[in-house]
């Protein structure tokens, strides 16, 4: 696969960091095989994510091709850029598409982005997870890569305003290669990799080193004000009643 296009775009992303002297630290990135398809699983908390999930692989010389939205392949500015990087458009009206590529992908011995939420989570702890990236993997006979990013809501996300301030520290937390069997149950190895990530999780947020109370960016229950998983699905409702009436 001929890559024009992300070299470049890794070098203005490196610059850009420096330029914002983001604090990045990242742990367990041996975990991201430098060989060979691998599927990596991460949550979803900002408009961003894909820049600073693709960072946590480069220690390991890889390039990550990320399942994103279709929308974004159209858009007359990152359109050309995703397309550059060979990631993979999602019409979640027809994905089984974007699946196929993925599986593509894998078998050809890329490493695939996934964020199994699907979409980004307001409350900033894990929302429930779709089975596709371990059905993938599984089909795939490539591990799956769990990754926690903790930092990036507070550069873009849902309902707060851009803020790309500088000095400010990024978590990317890698954890141990996962296997899923064909013959695994797709609910209980996606339940299993939910679970993995939730620690993950839990222990990224208690090492960020900073936890002011009542942040906006920080989950109620680590003391912040953030809304609530059950408050933050309301919230995804309401929005999604918004599209589909903008829609009729």
């Amino acid at each position: 696969m001929r890559d024009l296009v992300y070299p470049p775009v890794i070098a203005f992303a490196r610059t850009s960091f420096k330029v914002l002297d983001l604090k990045l630290h990242i742990t367990g990135a041996e975990n991201v095989p430098r060989t060979g398809g691998a599927l990596i699983a991460l949550n979803h908390i900002s408009y961003v994510d894909f820049i600073l999930g693709g960072y946590g692989a480069l220690p390991s010389k890889r390039l990550v091709r990320f399942m994103a939205k279709e929308v974004l392949f159209r858009n007359r500015y990152s359109g050309p850029l995703m397309r550059g990087m060979h990631h993979i458009p999602v019409d979640r009206d027809a994905g089984s598409a974007s699946y196929q590529k993925a599986l593509e992908y894998l078998a050809a011995g890329e490493v695939v982005g996934v964020f199994p939420e699907a979409t980004i989570s307001r409350s900033f702890e894990l929302k429930e997870f779709k089975s596709g990236a371990v059905r993938m993997a599984a089909e795939a006979g490539v591990p799956v890569i769990p990754m926690i990013l903790w930092g990036t809501q507070r550069m873009f996300t849902k309902d707060h305003p851009r803020d790309f301030s500088r000095h400010r520290p990024i978590s990317i937390t890698v954890g141990a290669p996962i296997t899923v069997r064909r013959d695994e149950d797709a609910r209980e190895a996606t339940a299993q990799l939910r679970s993995t990530m939730t620690g993950m999780l839990d222990e990224t947020i208690r090492s960020y080193p900073e936890q002011p109370a009542g942040a906006w960016w920080l989950p109620a229950a680590y003391g912040g004000s953030a809304p609530t998983p059950a408050e933050a699905e309301r919230l995804d409702q309401e929005e999604l009643a918004r599209r589909a009436a903008k829609r009729r």
